[in-house]
C-alpha cells in the first residue's frame, strides 16, 4: 500500500510584534517545507485560532484558515498588550488547544522569567 503523497504540511503560528523577526521565523521555518502563519499580537493569535472574536479587528480570518490545524506557536514574550506568557495561559486554558506545543522567544536574560 503505497502513502499519500498529500500530507498535511506542519503548522506553524509565530507570534511577534517585531516584523524582521516575524519575518526571519518564517524564512527559517519555511525552508524546512513548514507551513507558517503569522501574526503581531496575542490578541490576533488568539482571533486566529478562534478564541477570541472581535468584529473590530483588522485581522481577517479567512474561512478555509480556520480549517488548518495549527501544530506549533512560537511566540515572543515581549509584546504590548498580552505577554507570551498570558497568551500561553489562554491557549492552555482551552480544551481544543492545549495540547499544541507554545515555545516563548525572548532576547532578556531574566531568571524568574525562564523559570515561569
Amino acid at each position: 500500500m503505497a502513502a499519500v503523497a498529500t500530507e498535511t504540511p506542519f503548522h506553524v503560528l509565530a507570534v511577534d510584534d517585531s516584523l524582521p523577526d516575524r519575518k526571519l521565523i518564517e524564512r527559517l521555518l519555511k525552508t524546512s517545507s513548514f507551513h507558517v502563519t503569522t501574526v503581531d499580537s496575542g490578541s490576533k493569535a488568539l482571533q486566529f485560532l478562534g478564541l477570541l472574536h472581535d468584529e473590530d479587528s483588522p485581522v481577517s480570518v479567512h474561512a478555509d484558515q480556520l480549517d488548518v490545524a495549527v501544530n506549533l506557536i512560537i511566540t515572543d514574550y515581549c509584546m504590548p498588550g498580552m505577554t507570551g506568557y498570558d497568551l500561553l495561559k489562554k491557549i492552555k486554558e482551552s480544551s481544543s488547544l492545549r495540547d499544541i506545543p507554545v515555545v516563548i522567544m525572548s532576547s532578556e536574560n531574566i531568571p524568574s522569567r525562564i523559570n515561569r
